[in-house]
């Protein structure tokens, strides 16, 4: 692949990560506030933590999304190091979306539904942000793979056919 058509190539994958990790987080996200809405009102559980339960709830679900659908093509070597990263990285996820919910629960006094879900969707896109950088750089790497170097194109010295 010559370098002019390298950055496109790199951005037409990128693209579809991102519309993939897209599709698998928006997903979670309905797996998330509905999880979240339903424990809220059949546990009686406090507001941030029918969340963090919830939160549990989609990692799980996004995992194997992400596993067998976003990344599938990433290579698989040790499922528990990947695991153990998806673990950690989801777990600072947790703590940022939930940071958030937190802050506006205690913080700026909101209590009803519609602003812990208001909260907790703001939550859910910082931590994003975080985990789509983690999930791609730490977690589902991909295979290096080496840059073609372009060779100049040989010279035809001038007056000559060709030049």
């Amino acid at each position: 692949m010559s370098g002019r058509h390298a950055l496109p190539s790199q951005l037409g994958h990128l693209y579809r990560e991102i519309a993939k990790f897209g599709a698998v987080g928006a997903a979670g996200v309905v797996v998330n506030l509905a999880a979240f809405n339903l424990i809220r009102r059949v546990s009686g559980l406090q507001t941030v933590r029918a969340s963090v339960v919830a939160t549990l709830v989609a990692i799980v679900c996004n995992y194997i999304g992400f596993r067998y659908f976003t990344y599938r093509d990433r290579e698989k070597g040790s499922q528990a190091k990947e695991l153990t990263y998806f673990l950690v990285f989801s777990a600072i996820g947790l703590v940022i979306e939930n940071g958030v919910l937190y802050a506006a629960t205690y913080g700026l006094n909101w209590h009803t539904d519609a602003q812990s879900n208001i909260a907790k969707f703001a939550g859910i896109g910082v931590a994003t942000l975080f985990r789509f950088w983690s999930y791609r750089t730490w977690v589902f790497r991909a295979p290096d793979v080496p840059v073609p170097v372009e060779e100049p194109a040989p010279r035809t010295p001038v007056g000559l056919p060709g030049g």
